[in-house]
Order: C-alpha cells, then structure tokens, then sequence
C-alpha cells in the first residue's frame, strides 16, 4: 500500500493541503465522467477512497488517537 505508506507520513498541514488537492482531482474525474471523457472510472473509487483516508488520519490527530510524526520523534 505505497498510497497510505504516503499518507501517513505527512504532518498535519500537509494533510490539509493534500485534502484540498484531492478533493480538486475528484471534482474534475466528476466532470470528466460527465462528458464521457473518463478513461479509468477506477480512478474514482481510488480518490475517494484517499479522501476518507486523509480525513480519518485528521479525526485521529484532532482527537490524539495517532501521534504525528514530530510528535512521536520529541
């Protein structure tokens, strides 16, 4: 899971901006599907899927459940 190994390694900044990164890519594979321009419908399930997993790493830092990198090294 090279994709989560990725996630998870970022700080909580990070995970705001990759949110927001994400969250665009989705938008426009919407648009894409809609004008039957979709190659790879997978790519869908795939981004959503890296949504709900940036969002569940935010939950668990807000609420201490997982410790950040910084965190864990001090």
């Amino acid at each position: 899971m090279k994709r989560t190994e990725e996630i998870l390694s970022l700080s909580a900044d990070e995970l705001n901006a990759k949110l927001a990164e994400l969250q665009e890519e989705y938008e426009n594979l919407l648009l894409q599907k809609a004008t039957h321009q979709l190659n790879n419908p997978m790519k869908l399930r795939m981004v959503r899927r890296d949504i709900a997993r940036v969002k569940t790493l935010m939950t668990e830092y807000g609420k201490g459940v997982r410790k950040t990198k910084t965190e864990v090294s001090e």
